[in-house]
């Protein structure tokens, strides 16, 4: 943005030590959008103040975040598509992210992948075809959740590293089996985040059943491995919580994306980083 005498005036009361002007001044520059960016930008490189340096870093995160909020209340209105929402929750942390990156790496995996697939494959081969190119020739890894490293929630960098946790790796997964019409779905099993595949026929047979029943088995997204409906009876004893219906829905998209937001909130749970925890609640709660 060309630097006019307001502009000009703006950045030299970024150092202000009265609060109140220093908010009002923040309000200002946050009012001119994020064309304001490369001025802060050059403010920044031209100071050797932290504190001032800080202030300059916080308002451009704040021009990013205002963008941010107004992209996922216009992707919760549309509809709502699972690979751009995981871009989204990627940009809140690598605001400058080019997706056309993770597209080319999400269509080479389904390309290898769909060579492979077929329509006499069982419900059972297929997820093995997914689960093989995935985990075993990608060599995609999985780890436990973590609140140290946030990067393990982010779908650019699973798929840079080859490594992330259930719900990166789950999204990864998901995206997948949906643009390849493999009936894979998260559910909502309780401090879990796994997938089902759903018998596309159930339906037809049995208009009245239960969600259980509409499930051949279940997929853990961390390496792939397939459990059994007495796999995930066994589960709901040992952690005393009764299966009710409701744990065996599909989750929709909307509830993933939050899920995931809420749970990277839980890496700046600490007095430093609090207003990102806050932020990124703000934006879960704008997917109820």
């Amino acid at each position: 943005m060309k630097e006019s005498k307001e502009i000009s005036a703006l950045l030299h009361l970024i150092d202000d030590p009265d609060e109140f002007v220093y908010n009002t001044v923040s309000d200002k520059i946050i009012s001119f959008g994020k064309a304001i960016i490369p001025n802060l930008e050059s403010l920044w490189e031209t100071t050797n103040n932290e504190e001032i340096q800080e202030r300059i870093e916080l308002l451009i995160h704040r021009l990013h975040f205002r963008d941010l909020t107004n992209d996922f209340t216009a992707w919760a209105q549309g509809d709502a598509d699972l690979l751009q929402g995981a871009l989204l929750v990627a940009k809140y942390h690598y605001p400058e992210l080019n997706n056309t990156t993770v597209h080319q790496e999400i269509e080479k995996l389904k390309r290898n992948i769909w060579l492979e697939l077929n329509n006499y494959l069982t419900p059972l081969e297929q997820i093995n075809v997914i689960t093989s190119i995935l985990y075993n020739y990608y060599k995609q890894k999985g780890v436990e959740f973590a609140y140290n490293n946030p990067d393990d929630y982010l779908i650019n960098k699973a798929l840079e590293s080859k490594k992330g946790n259930a719900i990166s790796n789950g999204i990864i997964y998901l995206v997948l089996c949906e643009m390849l019409d493999v009936p894979v779905k998260a559910i909502n099993i309780p401090r879990q985040f796994i997938m089902a595949y759903f018998d596309p026929q159930h339906d037809l047979l049995n208009p009245v059943g239960h969600s259980s029943e509409k499930i051949n088995f279940y997929i853990d997204p961390l390496n792939g491995q397939m459990y059994s409906h007495k796999d995930v009876e066994s589960y709901f004893k040992r952690i005393s919580v009764p299966p009710t219906t409701s744990y065996f829905r599909q989750l929709g998209n909307k509830r993933i994306i939050q899920f995931l937001l809420e749970e990277l909130s839980k890496c700046f749970d600490n007095d430093r980083n609090r207003y990102k925890m806050d932020e990124l609640l703000l934006l879960a709660n704008l997917l109820d």
